[in-house]
């Protein structure tokens, strides 16, 4: 009773969260409907964007069937364009790395991320006229030996980056004597590394700086005079809407910025920078401490993490589930013996071969890879647009039955030889021998190996971040950029991705105890009396 009881009460931690994951929308087609403007950004990056878990102040839904929302200057941008063309605006919420990508596979109608019309961009996508105009600073720890910096020649032998695939990275080199370190993937990263002492500093535009200052006094914003500061050209310092190239609407984008006056801009920005959620939370926050920063962020992101957590479970269950079925549909296939008939050999052999090609790719390169290359690959070379959630649980499922397949081949081999001859003994065959006598061993033998497989899909899931699927560390990625708070925020997320792999492993050990039978049998003495002769 005490098993099962345990049992229980792992399994309702569980329950909520598979249904929060099975409630989001999952469809094998992601086109944009002719009425919808698609807008893909980091909502991350405040104040040009960042995420929140309600429609205060002008927000709009991300499209991820999450139930969180996008605000900052960027959306308030992409509202008027959206007016403008006559469309309802959807945000989608992707990775920095991944815009340009999915836009030009149609994904997204148009990039309004604080972007930057650069040279080397133009080449791939067409830019509208810039909609924003803003000064390189420097960003830096308020107790640091750079805090007091005027000059580019201060900078000497500081370790510097700046955020990957942006022309800041290029100025780097500017600054004399410079440390210069891998870029950053994004800026919850870069400010995580400045906290920590991994870098001294990172360049950035003066709107965030102002936001790293304003969201702690651990972050100071060093503002450079004229003549003392980066080299750069107007397209550089400048932020446009990116479109693809070709597209019919660009002129008429234009035309609606053309009617945002200078004025009507910078009150957007500085609205902006008040509304952040890093400057409300400062002008509300009365408490301080480390209990009262997890307590905050999790009433102001619980609901954030949860359906996270679930949308993780939900693929995770999923993918483990078609992933056995795969790799058990291959391993048995290749235990068949060789074919009598020489046509029906040649197309075993090839379909064999087909499979080891299949495994070898799987398993030998990255899921994050892998990820990239369907959902975007498939939209830029085909037009086909799959929804984030259908395409993380091909993903995965395909990942996963590639492994499978090896261990459930290990796992027939485990069987004893002397098996397979006695059931051709008495007249079984291939297929009576492996569904009767085989198949039921073989999946006592890999459960804890499937069991291993599900826990890794759990923790897995955080690749695929990189095409936008809203999992939990997906989740804590969003609240972290927007909060600043790092270590609070990924320690709640580490606690609930714990919780999670922990009941899947008691619920699976429970599982192969049941499969196993009791430890000892007791024989059960005959108690009625023998019937004696008369």
């Amino acid at each position: 009773m005490k098993k099962k009881f345990t049992l229980f009460v792992l399994l309702s931690f569980l329950v909520p969260f598979i249904t929060l994951g099975l409630s989001q929308n999952v469809s094998a087609d992601e086109k944009t409907p002719a009425d919808t403007f698609r807008v893909g950004m980091e909502a991350g990056y405040a104040p040009f964007n960042w995420t929140q878990t309600n429609d205060k102040n002008g927000a709009v839904p991300i499209g991820d069937g999450n139930n969180s929302w996008a605000g900052g200057y960027d959306v308030q941008i992409a509202k008027k364009i959206a007016d403008g063309l006559g469309k309802k605006l959807e945000i989608v919420k992707t990775d920095w790395d991944g815009l340009p990508v999915a836009l030009q596979s149609g994904t997204i109608d148009a990039v309004i991320a604080g972007m930057s019309p650069t040279a080397e961009r133009k080449k791939e996508i067409d830019f509208s006229n810039p909609y924003y105009e803003s000064n390189l600073v420097m960003v830096v720890k308020t107790d640091g030996p750079y805090a007091k910096a005027k000059s580019l020649a201060d900078f000497k032998g500081a370790k510097i980056t700046a955020q990957l695939s942006t022309f800041h990275y290029t100025v780097i080199d500017q600054i004399p004597g410079v440390a210069k370190q891998q870029a950053g993937k994004n800026f919850s990263q870069m400010r995580a590394q400045l906290l920590s002492g991994d870098i001294d500093g990172y360049v950035s535009e003066r709107p965030e700086g102002v936001t790293a200052e304003t969201a702690s006094k651990d972050y100071t914003m060093v503002e450079f005079s004229e003549g003392q500061g980066f080299e750069t050209n107007p397209e550089d310092v400048q932020v446009a809407i990116g479109m693809k190239k070709g597209n019919p609407d660009l002129a008429k984008v234009n035309e609606i910025l053309a009617g945002i006056s200078a004025d009507e801009r910078i009150k957007l920005m500085d609205q902006a920078i008040e509304d952040q959620p890093v400057a409300t939370n400062k002008t509300t926050e009365e408490k301080s401490g480390l209990l009262h920063d997890f307590k905050r962020i999790w009433d102001q992101y619980g609901g954030l993490f949860l359906r996270g957590a679930g949308m993780t479970l939900f693929i995770a269950l999923i993918s483990t589930v078609v992933g056995s079925m795969i790799g058990l549909l291959i391993g048995v296939y290749r235990t068949l013996p060789e074919a009598a008939n020489k046509v029906a050999r040649f197309f075993q052999k090839l379909f064999n071969r087909l499979l080891s090609i299949y495994i070898e790719v799987f398993r030998g390169t990255p899921m994050m890879v892998q990820a990239m290359v369907i959902f975007y690959g498939l939209g830029m070379a085909f037009g086909i647009n799959l929804n984030r959630t259908f395409a993380a649980l091909l993903i995965v499922s395909i990942n996963t039955g590639a492994y499978m397949s090896e261990i459930v081949r290990g796992g027939i081999f485990a069987v004893d030889g002397g098996q397979f001859e006695a059931a051709q003994a008495i007249g079984m065959t291939h297929g009576q021998t492996m569904k009767k006598v085989i198949i039921p061993q073989v999946m006592r033998n890999i459960l804890p190996a499937t069991g291993n497989e599900f826990v890794i899909n759990i923790k897995d899931t955080a690749v695929l971040s990189v095409i936008s699927v809203a999992d939990l560390f997906f989740a804590g990625t969003s609240a972290a950029g927007t909060n600043y708070q790092y270590f609070q925020t990924f320690t709640i997320i580490a606690v609930m991705y714990l919780i999670m792999t922990y009941t899947i492993t008691r619920i699976l050990r429970w599982v192969e105890k049941k499969m196993d039978g009791p430890s000892s049998y007791e024989k059960i003495e005959d108690t009625q009396p023998a019937n004696s002769e008369q």
